[in-house]
């Protein structure tokens, strides 16, 4: 027997399997995290006024925030969910206070989301300012999509979706670090 077809070696079929558990490790977090985050997300927010093309679109923003937020480790998975939640509270701060003056314009939306990153960049907080200005655009779309929510609602939602989403990403890096025995 050659070493390429003894099982176990790099060449030969338990190789191939042991090549392959991390790529479907990976996949099956990620499937999980993804359909637990949005089903989590679209429950909780049917308690806020929205319509279902709404809570969709919420819940799809909880699902982003857990694949943004998931790593290679549980430590850096907690740091990504701090970074993705104080960006999204800045964004969703402002974004409801401009959505209370103006009204939705795209001139607009890129104006605020130009000041949400130079806040971010003031602040020292040159980490947030993408999930912050994400976030400002996901809550300014949405106040088209469904006028009839107030900006504070609408940005509060959008900020608890994230929450959301980053705590399914957290309990999984915990729960995950015992299945495959990593940090």
């Amino acid at each position: 027997m050659t070493e390429s077809t003894i099982p176990g070696t790099p060449g030969g079929a338990g190789g191939f399997l042991h090549r392959m558990a991390g790529p479907v490790s990976s996949a099956i977090l990620f499937a999980l995290v993804s359909a637990v985050s949005f089903t989590i997300a679209f429950f909780i927010t049917g308690y806020v006024p929205e319509d279902t093309d709404t809570r969709m679109i919420g819940a799809m923003w909880a699902m982003i925030s857990a694949i943004v937020v998931m790593q290679d480790t549980r430590s850096a998975t907690i740091s990504t969910a701090w970074l993705r939640i104080l960006g999204s509270l800045i964004g969703a701060v402002f974004s409801a206070f401009y959505l209370l003056v103006f009204p939705f314009s795209i001139v607009g939306m890129g104006i605020l989301i130009g000041v949400v990153v130079l806040v971010c960049e003031l602040l020292h907080l040159p980490g947030h300012l993408r999930l912050a200005g994400l976030t400002a655009g996901i809550v300014m779309v949405i106040s088209v999509v469904n006028p009839d929510i107030p900006p504070f609602v609408n940005a509060a939602t959008r900020f608890f979706e994230v929450i959301i989403g980053s705590s399914v990403a957290i309990a999984a890096a915990w729960v995950w670090q015992y299945v495959l025995g990593k940090d």
